[in-house]
Formats: C-alpha cells, sequence, structure tokens
C-alpha cells in the first residue's frame, strides 16, 4: 500500500485527492493546502489527516507525495520531497524557467528518486489507444500529426499575467502529445499568435489564438492549433496521417445518440470542460504513477519529458514574438 501526500487541494488537487483515495493499492495519508478550509475540506471527504506541507514532507510513514500547489512552488517541493526519500508525481510544469528545471532535474537524478510530471493526455484511452496502434505500424512511417486544442472559454486576465502565456500554459499539453506520438525530436518550431477572443488576454502581453508547426529532423512535420474559445464544447482531437493510412481521435460526448429528422442530424455537443473530457485521463495517469512506483519501475512521463516539453513551449514563445522560425539541438 503507497501512502501518499496530496500537496494543494484545489481544483486539480481534488481530482487527485479522490483518485488517490479509490485507489486499491494506495492511501491518502495527508492533503496540504495554503488554504485550511480546502484541505480539511477533502479529508473529511476521503478520510485524510490534515498537515502543513513541511509536517507532509517530513513523514517518514508517507512514501510519495503528488504536488498540485502554485507552479512556481513546484521545483523546490520536488526537491524537498525526494530529499526527504518520497516518490514524486507532480503536476506540470516543473517550472516556467527551464534552467530552473534542470536544476531541479539534476537534484532528482543526485538522490534517485522516482518523478512524474503530469501530462495526464497521454492517458487518455482514445489517445493512447492512437498511440498504440501507430507502435504496432498499422499506418506505416508518420508523416503529419494534426493536433486540435480549444477551449470553451478564456481564463481571467488576472490568470494570463501568472500563467507564462499560451504557450506555456495551454499549448504546452500538445507540444508533449507531439513528442509522444512521433517518437522523435523536433528540430524546428515556427509560432504565431493573434488576440481575436478577449482584449484584455492581448492587453496582458498574450495571444488567445494560435498555430504552431514542428519539424523534425527526418522531415515528419506537426501541426498545432489552439483557441481559447469553442462555442460548442471543449475541442480536444488528434489525426495521425502515415505512408499507410490515416488515425484519429475525436471529441468526447455526453452520449453517442444520434436524431435525425427532416431538418438533418444532430448529436450531442461535445464535453464542456476539461476536468469532464479527461476523467479517465487523471485516473489512468495516477493509477500508473502508483504501479511504477509500487513495482520500483521508473514511471513516465518523466522530469526529462517535461523539460524537453517546457524548451518546445519555449521555442514557441520566441517564434511568436520575433515571426522567425526558432531551430532547436535534436
Amino acid at each position: 500500500m503507497l501512502r501518499i501526500g496530496l500537496l494543494g487541494a484545489g481544483r486539480i488537487g481534488q481530482i487527485h485527492g479522490r483518485n488517490i483515495a479509490a485507489h486499491p493499492k494506495a492511501a491518502l495519508a495527508a492533503v496540504a493546502d495554503a488554504v485550511p478550509a480546502a484541505s480539511e475540506a477533502l479529508a473529511a471527504e476521503t478520510g485524510a489527516a490534515t498537515r502543513e506541507i513541511a509536517a507532509v514532507l517530513a513523514d517518514p510513514a508517507i512514501d510519495a507525495v503528488v504536488i498540485a500547489t502554485p507552479t512556481d512552488t513546484h521545483a523546490e517541493l520536488i526537491e524537498a520531497a525526494v530529499r526527504g526519500g518520497k516518490a514524486v508525481f507532480c503536476e506540470k510544469p516543473v517550472d516556467l524557467d527551464a534552467e530552473r528545471i534542470r536544476a531541479c532535474l539534476a537534484v532528482v537524478a543526485e538522490v534517485g528518486r522516482p518523478l512524474m510530471i503530469g501530462f495526464n493526455r497521454r492517458f487518455d484511452p482514445s489517445f493512447a489507444a492512437l498511440k498504440a496502434r501507430l507502435q504496432t505500424g498499422e499506418i506505416g512511417a508518420v508523416e503529419i500529426v494534426t493536433i486540435l486544442s480549444r477551449d470553451p472559454a478564456p481564463p481571467p486576465a488576472s490568470y494570463i499575467a501568472r500563467s507564462g502565456g499560451l504557450f506555456r500554459d495551454m499549448m504546452i499539453h500538445d507540444l508533449d502529445m507531439a513528442r509522444f506520438l512521433l517518437d522523435e525530436e523536433p528540430v524546428e518550431v515556427f509560432a504565431q499568435g493573434s488576440c481575436l477572443v478577449d482584449p484584455a488576454i492581448g492587453e496582458a502581453g498574450d495571444v488567445d489564438t494560435a498555430t504552431v508547426a514542428l519539424k523534425t529532423a527526418t522531415g515528419k512535420l506537426v501541426q498545432i492549433s489552439n483557441s481559447r474559445r469553442a462555442s460548442y464544447g471543449y475541442d480536444q482531437r488528434i489525426e495521425v496521417h502515415g505512408a499507410e493510412g490515416l488515425l484519429r481521435a475525436g471529441n468526447q460526448r455526453a452520449t453517442t445518440v444520434e436524431a435525425a429528422s427532416a431538418s438533418g442530424y444532430s448529436r450531442d455537443p461535445a464535453l464542456p470542460f476539461f476536468l469532464d473530457r479527461y476523467r479517465e485521463a487523471y485516473q489512468a495517469e495516477l493509477s500508473a504513477f502508483i504501479e511504477t512506483v509500487s513495482a520500483g519501475r521508473s514511471p513516465a512521463p518523466s522530469g526529462e519529458d517535461g523539460l524537453k516539453a517546457q524548451i518546445l513551449a519555449d521555442a514557441a514563445t520566441q517564434s511568436w514574438r520575433s515571426g522567425r522560425p526558432v531551430s532547436l539541438d535534436p
């Protein structure tokens, strides 16, 4: 039984806390949050204790921690946790600065404790099945990957100011997915962006509508499209074109019921929010962490995966600002 401490009881922390408590091979030992009411509510729901973060990190009876605190605390908490002998699951990103991520990963490597980064989309059943079928060679050599990711509505401008920008906050999931599907590192990034949804986002120095093109050393291409607005629900789609065919994973809907009448066909809209769309993915990623750590294996996505996605997000930001492609060392 893996005893886990949860650091952060906000929206994502609550999802992880409930998933830990429901897992047959784990126990939610403690919950810590800067807002006592948040940790107390989740602890009461799951039967966990409420503790201060420092107490969780110092407790030798806690085997692992899940970090769901604000981004600017992640690297420091990862370092403290591994030095305390704990395995770590941390929500993306490790940090908004690639050099700070490298320094953190050096500590993790020196101590030798497991670290997994929360790129939950790798664990979505449809996306994972698409990846598995790619690996069998079903469509031959991959040529073009197309990823569409559009939120139902933009976040408040106050969030934008501390998020690191669309490329580092939103598109980083798609950049990680591109690496996951390609099995090859991009060597060139070209980004374009506009502010078409909310003028306040532009005033905060960011974009709400963006495209990125990636290219690998062997010529494989990736097209990523992001928008902070989709009037029809949470739009998440992937298409991979290969030498011998195509694989596609579409949106999730509340039901598969389709109605037909003289006026045409209709179906349910796409699920409205990421917590609905990726409910199973959050469960599967935490289960993967628990299973791999319990078995003494290295979990994935790794800290290195987190760093490489951040480097791509930084390159996309640089390309958008300069209007020029950015070359990367493969």
